[in-house]
């Protein structure tokens, strides 16, 4: 299986282990006399094993990514990054009180509107790019 796949094996088994864990919280506890549709001992069981599985998944993952650990750390990074510039205030000139009780002020950013696009449009190139990388690499690396 390559990591590709795995990948999706995972996301496949933290949402069976979600809906054992949501069936076993459901039926752990009943009132006295009612039928259960679900054995909560069995349920328990299959948590623990698809946790288990879960695990064992996510270590093989994670070894076969050694080799790319700064490709996927540098894109979560420029991620942040980017999403913070997005959100940054850049306004620059002046500012009349919304209220009309003082004085205009006068604002300067130190990186611009136009400063800022061209600097997430870069980040964005490279997460692109490192991305590919990823996903080439994702469906060529066994585990």
């Amino acid at each position: 299986m390559n990591i590709k796949q795995a990948l999706k094996q995972k996301n496949k088994l933290v949402s069976e282990i979600k809906d054992l864990y949501a069936k076993f919280n459901t039926y752990n506890s009943f009132e006295d006399g009612q039928e259960r549709p679900y054995d909560p001992q069995e349920l328990y069981n299959q948590w623990l094993n698809k946790t288990n599985e879960l695990i064992t998944l996510k270590t093989s993952i994670h070894v076969a990514n050694s080799p790319i650990f700064g490709l996927i750390f540098r894109m979560s990074e420029l991620k942040t990054l980017s999403k913070g510039l997005r959100a940054l205030n850049t306004l620059s000139g002046k500012k009349n009180d919304p209220y009309g009780r003082g004085e205009a002020t006068l604002h300067n950013a130190v990186i611009g509107v136009v400063d800022r696009d061209v600097i997430v449009k870069r980040m964005e190139d490279e997460i692109e790019s490192i991305q590919e990388q990823l996903d080439k690499f994702n469906a060529t690396t066994n585990i």
